[in-house]
């Protein structure tokens, strides 16, 4: 098959980069006006008061700010990957994948999250748990939490949002690594080359390592694991189904 030029971005890939970029500069803008935009865009737990279901849609457009290097690496890999992914399945076929992965990531990480909350319960009286879903935004509003661990965690997943393009991003790693596995890429550190399927591997295991230990725990790892998974049953469908699939 045929690459497309490094600077020749296909449709889809380019208005993703616009979007991601306009919605960040839009969040910036607004946050300079006394405006918050992560409690009404950003996907919040289902059992919160701020939850409402386009945050399942919109979370996936939102980035952490101030600083630039979420959007920048997401958009970068969306770039580097998603073009070539895109060349090949054609803009429809693409869209839909990367819309459908972002969506799986939240699920899978909103499962994890539940059955976090679940155990959480068990471990608090109703009273506390009561207390923290009544004073426990205006105090996360503040950039304060409980001092009790237990009340902080709940407090945490009540009302931390999850934004990023990451679980559509790790979609689409995983996408390029079942089309493209023996190509090989380039490592930063170390500088050695690898081949896609031993890279998507290993950055999926240590995703898998990250979430279960709670190391990195403001990461929302089982995130990128939902949008590798749900890659991955995606492809399998369209193999199966498609004569024209590569």
């Amino acid at each position: 098959m045929n690459y497309r030029p490094a600077l020749n971005i296909p449709p889809v890939v380019k208005n993703l980069i616009l979007v991601n970029v306009l919605f960040f500069v839009i969040t910036l803008v607004m946050k300079q006006m006394g405006t918050n935009l992560y409690p009404i865009l950003g996907l919040h737990f289902p059992l919160s008061e701020k939850f409402r279901l386009h945050q399942f849609f919109t979370y996936m457009f939102m980035h952490s700010t101030p600083g630039f290097g979420h959007i920048f690496f997401n958009m970068f890999a969306l770039y580097m990957f998603g073009r070539v992914l895109e060349s090949v399945w054609g803009p429809k076929r693409f869209l839909i994948f990367y819309l459908v992965t972002g969506i799986g990531a939240a699920v899978l990480q909103t499962g994890v999250t539940f059955i976090e909350y679940k155990v959480l319960l068990t471990k608090m009286d109703p009273q506390q748990i009561a207390y923290v879903k009544e004073v426990g935004y205006g105090i996360w509003q503040q950039g304060k939490n409980f001092s009790d661990p237990l009340a902080g965690n709940l407090n945490a997943i009540l009302n931390t949002p999850t934004v990023g393009a990451s679980g559509a991003v790790f979609g689409i790693l995983l996408g390029f690594g079942m089309l493209f596995p023996n190509t090989e890429l380039m490592l930063l550190f170390p500088p050695i080359p690898i081949k896609a399927k031993y890279f998507v591997t290993g950055y999926g295991l240590l995703e898998l390592f990250f979430g279960i230990s709670g190391i990195q725990g403001s990461v929302a790892h089982f995130a990128h694991l939902g949008g590798m998974l749900f890659g991955y049953f995606m492809i399998r469908y369209w193999r199966k189904h498609s004569n024209r699939f590569y």
